[in-house]
């Protein structure tokens, strides 16, 4: 079962656990791109955004479309920014403006350059951290012949000969480490 199934379906805390390792990443990084946010509020975002996720995940429906869940999340992403701008703007020392309002829209329509990059940014640093995340599940010759493979680009045989392995281990190896990583992306990303 995949990990957006497993957190539709019931709530473990391996699950959430394993969801926010993912994601955590992502959105620190995207966050830290306002300027009009300093560390603590990026941090108390995140856990906005997680929180939201955990209340709001039985209510998901994944459709056919890919990047459903990535849109889904962005979504929630610029719901939070616009509750944590409108609850700072009515302060004496409000943050943002104008600028960072434009931002947000940009984000939030799914057609914009904002948007197409919060797309490529998710789906690499996603499977950045899905491939850290199942290389401890493998042993490390296994890793080592699909990293060659699929990540450097060699033939099979090139990596038979390279680390001395029979060519059908070659294939089996990567063909494991693919497996895993679809099982663990699925909803989240496409794997070809």
């Amino acid at each position: 079962m995949s990990l957006l199934q497993q957190l539709s379906s019931r709530s473990d805390t391996e699950s959430w656990n394993r969801l926010a390792e993912l994601y955590t990443p992502l959105l620190r990084g995207w966050l830290r791109r306002y300027d009009v946010l300093s560390s603590a509020d990026v941090d108390d975002l995140v856990q906005e955004v997680l929180l939201t996720l955990a209340k709001e995940m039985p209510r998901f429906q994944p459709s056919a479309a890919p990047g459903a869940f990535r849109s889904w999340l962005r979504t929630i992403l610029v719901n939070r920014l616009r509750h944590f701008w409108r609850s700072r703007h009515n302060r004496p020392a409000a943050v943002g403006g104008s600028d960072f309002l434009k931002e947000l829209e940009q984000l939030s329509d799914g057609g914009t350059q904002a948007s197409r990059v919060w797309d490529s940014e998710h789906d690499h640093r996603l499977m950045h951290r899905l491939l850290e995340l199942v290389e401890p599940q493998f042993a490390p010759q296994t890793w080592l012949a699909f990293r060659r493979q699929a990540l450097d680009g060699l033939g099979a045989e090139q990596v038979s000969a390279e680390l001395n392995m029979p060519l059908h281990s070659v294939y089996a190896a990567k063909s494991r480490v693919l497996k895993a990583l679809r099982t663990m992306a699925d909803g989240f990303i496409s794997l070809q």
